[in-house]
């Protein structure tokens, strides 16, 4: 398991790593663009090539792109559905040229359209976005808190489009403050346990790439998307102790997103390395 937090590329993509190494990460996560909208930053060859070597210096050994928060693809507006499908294509791309291992995205909505076709919808959307594509870096699904008509909280949700687009470069990203506030609990061992071994039956770990570790500002089940910093959250200490030295999940990447910095360095992330045994 490697540890890291979400870095700010201000300045230019190629200073992501160097902000990552000052956190003390393994890897990291950005954002290759603006979260709210507008044009990209140019990936030129020698973007790619400084930001390569930056990696190397400030010895990083992976990073993932969250991609921008607007993207639905459940919606019935279709300059909205295909942006979408046009904003992952392109940060796809834009991943696959810097290295990224992964580009993890929020499903969207089913206010529009109701739940079967909105299902159909965002299933033919990912096949589209998937089509032709030969790239090494993964679109991720990550699991929503489940607010009102936002898609994507339950694992049988998850399954039902890893299953039917049966791509091995589809798969997931599991946020815990999410998880835990969809109704799915790691409070303690056997809470974790019992979670980690539905998903394994429904999705399989196999799919599950990245974990972003966010304690909870809201109760279990509450469905409400609150990060807080880990260990002041209502998940707890225990939980994520359990996490990060689970054997089932060795092999997978934690990212921490709270903005938490103290002294320079970020709490939860300095905390889940003195968990980790």
């Amino acid at each position: 398991m490697k540890l890291g937090a979400h870095v700010s590329i201000a300045g230019g993509l190629p200073n992501a790593p160097a902000n990552a190494g000052k956190l003390d990460c393994e890897i990291f996560q950005i954002f290759s663009r603006s979260p709210r909208g507008g044009n990209p930053p140019e990936i030129t060859p020698q973007v790619i090539k400084d930001y390569k070597a930056a990696m190397k210096v400030h010895k990083q050994v992976g990073f993932y792109i969250h991609s921008p928060y607007f993207t639905n693809l459940g919606s019935d507006k279709e300059r909205v559905y295909r942006g979408t499908i046009e904003i992952l294509k392109q940060e796809l791309e834009r991943g696959n040229k810097l290295g990224a291992s992964g580009v993890m995205f929020h499903m969207g909505s089913s206010k529009d359209l109701g739940k079967e076709e909105t299902q159909a919808q965002v299933l033919k959307g990912l096949k589209e976005i998937l089509k032709g594509y030969s790239g090494k870096t993964k679109l991720l699904l990550e699991n929503s808190a489940g607010a009102g008509n936002i898609i994507g909280d339950e694992f049988e949700e998850l399954a039902y489009y890893i299953k039917r687009v049966k791509s091995p470069n589809l798969g997931i990203c599991l946020d815990t403050c999410h998880m835990f506030a969809s109704g799915y609990d790691m409070r303690d061992k056997k809470a974790l346990n019992k979670t980690l071994n539905e998903f394994d039956k429904l999705i399989g770990l196999k799919h599950l790439m990245v974990i972003h570790a966010n304690d909870s500002k809201t109760d279990f089940e509450s469905h409400k998307d609150r990060h807080e910093i880990i260990g002041q959250g209502l998940i707890g200490k225990i939980g994520f102790d359990e996490l990060v030295n689970h054997p089932k999940l060795k092999n997978v990447d934690v990212i921490v997103e709270t903005p938490d910095l103290k002294d320079g360095k970020a709490i939860s992330l300095k905390l889940l390395q003195k968990m980790k045994k």
